[in-house]
């Protein structure tokens, strides 16, 4: 005789009420990033730099400096990527580049204009490389969790709108470069000569 018994259903699916939604986009949202960003540091470790990467300029010969004792010291003194050299510029430089590729740019990067210049070769303009490496710097620092929930609200208030604001002024770093996505320009701008020492005023 067959069963006649009605089947059992499996278990109801679990629905997130949708006030939860929005939580739960911008958490993995923020997991996503964080794993980009985790990506970014292993292939830092794992690879060489390009050898035909940008350095940064040379200050005016200086030699590399050295601990009281003579010895090199193990590491950066600071970790602004102005104060690095050679292989740890360009690590960092790379990782840098891919933030304001992939993050920066597609979410803030807005219509290039002449009241708002952008320059694809910005790695070659030294301001735009110290305030993106400041931005990015502080971008790690404001969402990460121990910031709070106004973290990145203070980001953006505090550092992306002044940041791009000096960037892309008309007089900017990137005053002579594009100001059409159609007719690409690059020129970096003459700085100020430094005063030669013992030249009489």
């Amino acid at each position: 005789m067959a069963d006649t018994s009605p089947t059992s259903p499996g278990p109801e699916p679990y629905r997130v009420p949708d006030a939860d939604l929005d939580d739960l986009a911008s958490t993995l949202a923020k997991t996503m990033a964080e794993v980009r960003q985790h990506g970014v540091i292993l292939d830092r470790l794992g690879s060489e730099p390009d050898p035909g990467a940008i350095q940064p300029p040379e200050p005016d010969g200086a030699p590399e400096a050295e601990a009281a004792d003579g010895k090199k010291p193990d590491g950066p003194a600071s970790v602004f990527i102005l104060a690095l050299g050679g292989k740890e510029y360009a690590v960092e430089l790379a990782a840098l580049s891919d933030w304001v590729n992939y993050l920066l740019l597609p979410v803030y990067g807005r219509e290039i204009s002449t009241s708002r210049p952008w320059c694809a070769h910005w790695h070659e303009h030294s301001e735009a490389v110290a305030r993106l490496h400041a931005l990015w710097l502080a971008w790690q620092q404001f969402t990460d969790t121990e910031a709070g929930l106004s973290g990145p609200s203070t980001w953006h208030r505090d550092h992306l709108d002044q940041t791009l604001a000096h960037l892309r002024a008309p007089d900017g770093p990137f005053a002579a470069c594009t100001t059409s996505a159609t007719r690409p320009n690059h020129r970096v701008l003459a700085t100020p000569a430094p005063e030669q020492a013992g030249v009489a005023a």
